[in-house]
């Protein structure tokens, strides 16, 4: 099993949700961040005054899933969350030793 975390843009989210379910990925958590890697800062101004911001909204999707399903995840991330303009995310894969469902107390596969 493997765990897919990506930090995308938030407008892409939507329609990677509808993807994802239609490839039979049944479960994400998804959280709100704010990062960077190679965007620079952009000055904006509020209200007269100006700032530096160099931390952007990103969204950060986790999935656990088969490791058979892994290319094929990581492909439809590719190709739904890639405008070609940098700041687009990432994309990272760890190994996942085991997963429980709280609730039945199912393990591994049968819990995802």
């Amino acid at each position: 099993m493997k765990k897919i975390e990506a930090v995308i843009r938030p407008a892409r989210f939507e329609e990677l949700k509808v993807a994802l379910k239609a490839q039979g990925v049944t479960g994400m958590t998804t959280y709100n961040v704010m990062g960077r890697g190679k965007q620079q800062e952009v000055k904006q101004y509020y209200r007269g005054q100006e700032l530096q911001v160099d931390l952007f909204p990103k969204l950060k999707v986790e999935i656990g899933c088969p490791n058979e399903q892994v290319e094929k995840i990581v492909q439809l991330i590719l190709d739904i969350c890639n405008t070609g303009q940098i700041g687009d995310g990432k994309i990272f894969i760890y190994p996942l030793e085991e997963v429980i469902r709280i609730s039945s107390g199912e393990k591994n596969l049968d819990a995802l």
